[in-house]
C-alpha cells in the first residue's frame, strides 16, 4: 500500500556531511496526503528516538542534540523528505529510519545505517 524508500546512509569521518532521502509511493496517495514527515534513529540496545519532523507546511522540530548541525526538508509534490547533516559526530552513529503519517496511520522505512568515524 506504501513504499518507502530510503537512500544516503554511509560511513562518513567526523565533522563530515551526509544526506538522507526517502520517497514515498503507493496506491493511497490516489485518496490521502502525507501529513508530518520525520526521522528517526535507533542505537543498539537502545529505543528509536525522534530526530526531526517537518509538517506540510514546512514546519520543523528538532531533537536538542541535532539542532544546528541537522535540516530536514520535504517535496510534498514528490512524496519525498531530506535531511542533510552537517558536522556529524560518532554519537549520531545508528540506523535511520524515515516517518511519514498518512491518515492517522505511522509507516516506517525499512532504515539506512549512518556511521561516524571519531
Amino acid at each position: 500500500q506504501v513504499q518507502l524508500v530510503e537512500s544516503g546512509g554511509g560511513l562518513v569521518q567526523g565533522g563530515g556531511s551526509l544526506q538522507l532521502s526517502c520517497a514515498a509511493s503507493g496506491s493511497i496517495f490516489s485518496i490521502f496526503r502525507i501529513g508530518v514527515m520525520g526521522w528517526y534513529r535507533q542505537v543498539p540496545g537502545k529505543q528509536i528516538a525522534m530526530v526531526a519532523t517537518i509538517t506540510r507546511g514546512a514546519n520543523s522540530n528538532y531533537a536538542d542534540s541535532v539542532k544546528g548541525r541537522f535540516t530536514i526538508s520535504r517535496d510534498n509534490a514528490k512524496n519525498t523528505v531530506y535531511q542533510v547533516m552537517n558536522s556529524l559526530k560518532p554519537e549520531d552513529t545508528a540506523v535511520y529510519y524515515c516517518n511519514p503519517q498518512i491518515s492517522a496511520t505511522d509507516y516506517w522505512g525499512q532504515g539506512t545505517q549512518v556511521t561516524v568515524s571519531s
